[in-house]
């Protein structure tokens, strides 16, 4: 073509081509799409030209994936050169000068950054790029990049190389956000400043959401603006993906692209030439919508403010009072009698919140949040919800946490949790979507009002956010460092694991004086000797003295003894702990709630005695 694209783009909408690749896959091919540029070529531009029929203006050489990388999936790692020049020079066969010709890289990086380097992407980017510039195409096409560093990176690149135009496009996790957060005016921006010709997005959203993205995103101010959108979002039949947007769709949506400002419009995964026409037709004029004519748009996040609560957090407690909080599991069998007995009796044993674990040890127990909400309701005090990173995807973690707000459940403890197959029934999978530090990432952002995709929620949370503490560690500086990080995520305050050793509980303040966020340090009575050897060599973060086991060891043939002993060796802690933590944590075991009513009624008497002394000498 005899004007460049750039100028073309000045005057009117120019139409783009539609997907290679899942068209050669709806035809039944399941290979190398690239390779088939040197063993199938005439297949490669009767595309091309169905699509250039078909209107399109522009058109891409089959290159998304011909890079080293990819192209060793299939062991043609030394055809980079020979299967991206022959992509270009098929492509410019088919176009005859009736369109311009892209050379297309595809992104390599999505969520798992470190299974890819950057500097891996810069040798793979350099040695694919050098390619298709040496058979002169008209401009270069970077697509499908859900990484925005990683096509910041290239753009860099390639700018430093080629004066010829160059097209940035992101891949969005969720309307208006990339998959690290990154609103899409922002990323837009970054490409523009970086020197990309247009910047805009493709894949993964079809022309609905792709133009709601659009909506809250203010025009480029040097760089033209363009959208490749998938047909739809796509069925899995038989084994096979398939996208079933019609022609009819593609044709109103184009008039809605066109009021965002779009100048250049093509199609990605499920597109075919019927879409392109569709297309072409309803922008039969090309006239473009000029920046004075789109309404300012307004990017502003509309959240209201949460609702007061009546109770101060527990941070605030903690960091001002003595402070006792209770785990009570839920059970591991229908039938809650014995458990509402215990959350009663502590109750009125005058704790601060009563901590419900989730399915601890990989274990199913009647759900925590169920009985938060009877505990709440019912018994009146404060449920303190433990949330495990193991059996929820990011979905149901958002789905949780909006429940939970709902239902007024503001006290969270973000854990990752035990893996699955320490349960009973090892044959469960653990998700693991996100660690412990994303969870609390992502608990602190629905307190902001916006979800993981970085979209409003419509409400601001106000969850207190607890995090987990495992002092028994051989180094006790790497945990703390771990605390750290965690208070850099948006952790309020911490409990620990039990802890068994009064030295320890010396050393973990030692460690930890430094921290704002308060700790309450976990304390877990013994019930048996078997009790004490099953947490000593079977349960992750947990250790024992062997004074201890010792003590527990020489009652072990009787059980009321053994429980005694049990409370003593717990007593001794607290003492340890008293002066040096404002909060304990007292964990129940096997709901024998009497033992921790027992510890939290002896720890309330040392606080008041502590108090007269205060008074006497004061």
């Amino acid at each position: 073509m005899n004007v460049g694209l750039l100028e073309d783009l000045k005057e009117r909408i120019v139409i783009a081509d539609g997907a290679m690749g899942t068209l050669l896959y709806s035809h039944g091919v399941d290979r190398c799409f690239e390779e088939l540029n040197l063993s199938k070529p005439d297949d490669i531009v009767h595309i091309h030209e169905a699509y250039i029929t078909a209107g399109a203006e522009v058109i891409q050489t089959n290159t998304y994936g011909a890079n080293y990388i990819k192209l060793a999936r299939y062991g043609l790692e030394d055809e980079v050169q020979s299967i991206n020049r022959a992509a270009v020079r098929l492509a410019k066969q088919a176009a005859e000068n009736r369109a311009y010709v892209l050379g297309t890289i595809g992104g390599l990086r999505s969520i798992n950054k470190s299974a890819i380097t950057l500097e891996e992407v810069k040798r793979t980017f350099r040695e694919q790029l050098y390619a298709l510039l040496h058979e002169d195409v008209d401009g270069v096409l970077l697509e499908t990049y859900y990484d925005l560093e990683e096509l910041k990176t290239v753009l860099s690149i390639a700018r430093k190389e080629t004066k010829r135009p160059i097209i940035a496009h992101v891949t969005l996790h969720d309307i208006g956000v990339l998959q690290d957060g990154t609103p899409l005016s922002k990323a837009l921006t970054e490409l523009e400043q970086l020197g990309a010709d247009v910047v805009g997005l493709n894949c993964r959203l079809g022309p609905y959401h792709m133009i709601r993205s659009l909506e809250e995103v203010p025009l480029p101010k040097t760089a033209f603006l363009s959208a490749y959108p998938n047909a739809s979002l796509p069925d899995y039949r038989d084994g096979r993906l398939v996208y079933e947007t019609n022609e009819d769709y593609f044709q109103e949506t184009a008039l809605s692209f066109r009021a965002q400002g779009v100048r250049l419009i093509g199609g990605c995964c499920g597109t075919t030439p019927k879409h392109i026409e569709a297309m072409a037709k309803a922008l039969i004029d090309r006239t473009p919508v000029l920046k004075k004519e789109i309404k300012q748009r307004q990017t502003a996040l509309v959240v209201s403010s949460p609702e007061p609560t009546t109770e101060p957090p527990l941070q605030d407690i903690v960091s001002k009072r003595r402070s006792v909080i209770v785990e009570l599991d839920p059970p591991k069998k229908l039938g809650i009698a014995k458990f509402l007995e215990g959350a009663k009796a502590l109750k009125e044993a005058n704790i601060d919140a009563l901590t419900l674990a989730d399915n601890s040890l990989a274990t199913p127990r009647i759900s925590n949040v169920a009985l938060g909400t009877i505990v709440k309701q019912q018994v009146g005090m404060r449920p303190l919800i433990h949330i495990t990173c193991r059996d929820r995807n990011l979905i149901g973690l958002q789905s949780h946490l909006m429940g939970l707000h709902t239902l007024g459940m503001t006290d969270v403890l973000a854990v990752t949790g035990d893996p699955s197959k320490i349960g009973d029934f090892p044959g469960a999978t653990s998700v693991y979507d996100l660690s412990s530090f994303d969870l609390i990432q992502l608990i602190r952002q629905f307190n902001e009002g916006l979800s993981y995709s970085g979209q409003p929620l419509g409400q601001k949370t106000n969850f207190s956010i607890a995090a987990a503490f495992n002092p028994n560690v051989r180094y006790l500086e790497k945990a703390v460092e771990r605390l750290e990080k965690k208070v850099q995520c948006g952790a309020h305050y911490f409990i620990s694991q039990p802890l068994y050793s009064e030295q320890k509980i010396e050393e973990v303040y030692e460690a930890t004086k430094h921290l704002e966020a308060p700790i309450y340090i976990g304390i877990m009575p013994l019930t048996s000797a078997r009790n004490a050897d099953f947490l000593h060599h079977e349960v992750p973060g947990i250790t024992l003295s062997d004074d201890i086991r010792a003590r527990m060891n020489a009652c072990a043939n009787d059980p009321i003894q053994s429980a005694k002993e049990g409370i003593a060796i717990a007593k001794s802690l607290i003492d340890a702990a008293f002066d040096l933590f404002h909060g304990i944590y007292l964990i129940t075991p096997f709901l024998r709630y009497e033992m921790t009513v027992e510890l939290v009624h002896y720890i309330h008497e040392k606080e008041r005695l502590s108090s007269e002394r205060k008074v006497l000498h004061g």
